[in-house]
């Protein structure tokens, strides 16, 4: 086997172990009838995960101390959250976060 074929099988290996287990999930769940405590519950973790990395991209983290504001990425926010809560349109919050950091980063 060349380099050339085996560097492909395992790419394609690789994505293959990387991808059955965030599908496999969704085709078991599909089939399934859960009790409505625990929808709810699972309703609930979407939030959770974006709030999670939200609050990770704010700040900035240090090994000598304390973790500090990202500025910018906080700046970005304002406008993108208010969009988000007003409009409660997902393409028009992205667009406004993408605009948002684009216009931070050209006048900082």
């Amino acid at each position: 086997m060349t380099i050339s074929k085996y560097v492909l099988l395992v790419i394609l290996g690789s994505g293959l172990v990387t991808w059955l287990p965030r599908v496999l999930p969704f085709v078991f769940a599909k089939r399934l009838e859960f009790p409505k405590k625990l929808k709810t519950f699972l309703s609930y973790i979407p939030m959770c995960i974006l709030t999670a990395l939200f609050v990770q991209s704010l700040l900035v983290t240090h090994t000598d101390g304390f973790p500090t504001l990202n500025v910018e990425n906080l700046l970005a926010s304002i406008p993108t959250l208010l969009v988000g809560a007003f409009s409660r349109n997902l393409m028009w919050t992205v667009l406004t976060g993408i605009i948002s950091m684009a216009v931070l980063r050209l006048l900082m």
